[in-house]
């Protein structure tokens, strides 16, 4: 009986701490994927926002350029007489008149049409704006994220040599008392662990600036775990396909529309060189005495300058617009050269990674085990084997930092565009 109490008591506690641990994982917050650190960043911008509103009174300014211009109201009182018997009487002088009437310019279809053009034009860039700030904003999130995540791995690189220098430290200072090494592998294994410790303070610091940049895009979750990273073996974009891939890229989009905008403002121009007609119906009601009288007056701008003013106003518009035009061809030509320079850097970046792996690590962690072997047997030097570690920890670090470049340049390609998303196909 006192056997089956002990068991029960063991079965209570194992489910006791089984809870526990069970609610300790259930308190941990959830990982903080790169893809949820995008949505996280698109819902906290206040860019987007802006850019979105700019595009709604662009909409809404289309539909009321489109519209006809609203008709006037006028009232007047004309021909008050301001001296003799009638002075200042609205109604004895027989041209005393009290008049109310309605003005409206006649503006003309092709011009409303080109002013609502106009418009739906900045509607559009305003559109092409925002997607410029995501795409800009995809690209900051995810360089903060990634460098996060890849400082991170070098911190636990640099944990588990901090543990190798530290036991090291403990074998040296035993042989030493022993009689079996000399004090200066001692200093030596303290060195090499006081040079690991220095270097985990550096790493410290850089986990925290990019934990501090990370949320600047996303806020409260930055300091969440992170999850594991994306691939970034391949990028939305080929060689042979860049010239008409960066027909998308939201920059030159914007250039273009803007362009267009300077296009739609000089064919604006160019109808405001026939003025339009303005019509008034004017009703005048004057003394009981006396009958009332209607108007109807036109006046229509004389243009009696066209070529200094009118014509003027067109070519400045056009010679705006080709100016854009040009700036746009040599942005054009810049963001080609710079993408063809990222997808070179991101292909020779994944070759030398290839080399890290095949070769340079084993490398170096064969003459770590060699120098360690014979550092047992009694035929090494314990300043090799510190030697051997720091180069490998050095070839760890310089693979992760290459790790961390490459994924820097993909992030770069990947997000050139809005969310990452070819249009035609993404390819290694």
């Amino acid at each position: 009986m006192p056997h089956v109490s002990f068991v029960f008591r063991v079965w209570i506690s194992l489910v006791a701490i089984a809870a526990c641990l069970a609610l300790d994982a259930a308190a941990q917050p959830a990982p903080l994927t790169l893809d949820e650190a995008l949505e996280l960043a698109a819902q906290r911008s206040r860019q987007l926002d802006a850019e979105s509103a700019a595009a709604d009174a662009a909409h809404a300014m289309a539909v009321a350029a489109a519209e006809p211009p609203d008709m006037t109201l006028t009232a007047a009182i004309a021909n008050v007489p301001v001296n003799g018997p009638d002075a200042f009487s609205l109604t004895r002088d027989f041209m005393t008149m009290r008049s109310i009437g309605v003005r409206r310019e006649l503006t003309r279809g092709d011009k409303r049409d080109a002013r609502a053009t106009r418009y739906r034009l900045e509607a559009d860039a305003a559109e092409t704006a925002r997607a410029t700030a995501l795409a800009e904003l995809q690209r900051a999130t995810a360089n903060a994220w990634l460098e996060r995540y890849y400082d991170e791995r070098v911190g636990e690189l640099l944990r588990r040599q901090q543990g190798e220098a530290l036991r090291q430290i403990e074998a040296a200072d035993l042989a030493y008392r022993n009689g079996a090494g000399p004090q200066s592998d001692v200093f030596a294994a303290r060195s090499a662990a006081a040079r690991v410790e220095d270097r985990l303070a550096a790493n410290a610091r850089d986990v925290e600036v990019a934990t501090a940049q990370l949320e600047r895009w996303i806020g409260d979750s930055a300091p969440r775990p992170l999850g594991a990273p994306p691939a970034t073996d391949r990028v939305p974009l080929r060689a042979s396909d860049l010239g008409s891939e960066l027909l998308h890229h939201p920059e030159i989009r914007l250039m273009a529309e803007q362009e267009g905008i300077a296009r739609a403002d000089a064919e604006i121009a160019r109808t405001n060189k026939r003025s339009d007609w303005t019509v008034e119906v004017m009703y005048s009601a004057r003394g009981p005495a006396f009958s009332d009288m209607m108007s109807v007056n036109v006046s229509k701008p004389l243009q009696l300058r066209e070529r200094d003013r009118q014509d003027r106003e067109v070519a400045a518009k056009l010679a705006l617009a080709e100016r854009l035009h040009a700036e746009r061809d040599e942005a054009t030509r810049e963001h080609l050269a710079e993408t063809q320079a990222l997808l070179l850097g991101w292909t020779s970046d994944r070759e030398r990674l290839g080399r890290y792996a095949s070769t340079l690590i084993p490398l170096a962690v064969e003459r770590t085990n060699a120098a360690l072997t014979a550092y047992r047997s009694g035929t090494g030097t314990l300043t090799s084997v510190l030697d051997a570690r720091a180069a490998e920890l050095e070839t760890r670090i310089d693979q992760l930092t290459l790790e961390m470049e490459t994924a820097g340049l993909w992030a770069r390609l990947n997000y050139l565009l809005p969310s990452g998303v070819a249009h035609d196909g993404a390819s290694p």
